[in-house]
C-alpha cells in the first residue's frame, strides 16, 4: 500500500463531528451498543493505493481491499474501520478510502504517520526461532 493520504469527507463538516485536529474529528462510534463499545471515537479518513505486485496485496483493488498487509494496520495501530466509503471505492480504479477509529486519540495520531508512506508485506525467506511461524514482516517506508 502507498501514497496514503489524508482525505476529508464532507460528512465531517456537519453537526455529528467536532474537529480535534487536523485531519482528525471525534464523532460518534457507528458500532455504539450501550455498554459494550465507547458512544464516541476518534476517527480520521486517508486514502491510499493498493501495489497488486506486492505479496499480500495480489488481486488488491478499491472494491477488494486485501487482508495482507491491511489487517496489519489494524492491529499494528490500535483502530478500525469505523467507513468503508463503499460508493468512492466502487467508483474508483486505483485509490481506497477508509475512516479509522479508535477510543483513544494517540492511535488515530499514531496511524496518521503513514500519511506519505508505504506500508507493505516482505515474505520471510527464513524463520526466525523466536518468530511465531510468522510468514512475511511488514515494512513502513
Amino acid at each position: 500500500m502507498k501514497n496514503f493520504q489524508n482525505y476529508t469527507p464532507e460528512k465531517y463538516s456537519g453537526p455529528d463531528y467536532e474537529k480535534v485536529e487536523d485531519g482528525i474529528y471525534y464523532g460518534l462510534n457507528p458500532y455504539w451498543e450501550p455498554g459494550y463499545v465507547c458512544e464516541n471515537i476518534f476517527v480520521t479518513s486517508l486514502s491510499f493505493e493498493m501495489e497488486p505486485e506486492c505479496y499480500g496485496e495480489e488481486g488488491g483493488c478499491p472494491q477488494d481491499i486485501t487482508q495482507i498487509p491491511f489487517e496489519n494496520i489494524l492491529d499494528d495501530f490500535y483502530v478500525y474501520v469505523t467507513d468503508f466509503y463503499d460508493a468512492l471505492n466502487a467508483e474508483s480504479d486505483r485509490t481506497c478510502y477508509q475512516e479509522f477509529g479508535s477510543d483513544k486519540i494517540e492511535n488515530i495520531r499514531n496511524l496518521r504517520t503513514l500519511i506519505g508512506k508505504r506500508f507493505y508485506a516482505v515474505p520471510c525467506e527464513e524463520r526466525d526461532e523466536d518468530a511465531e511461524d510468522e510468514e512475511y514482516k511488514i515494512v513502513i517506508e
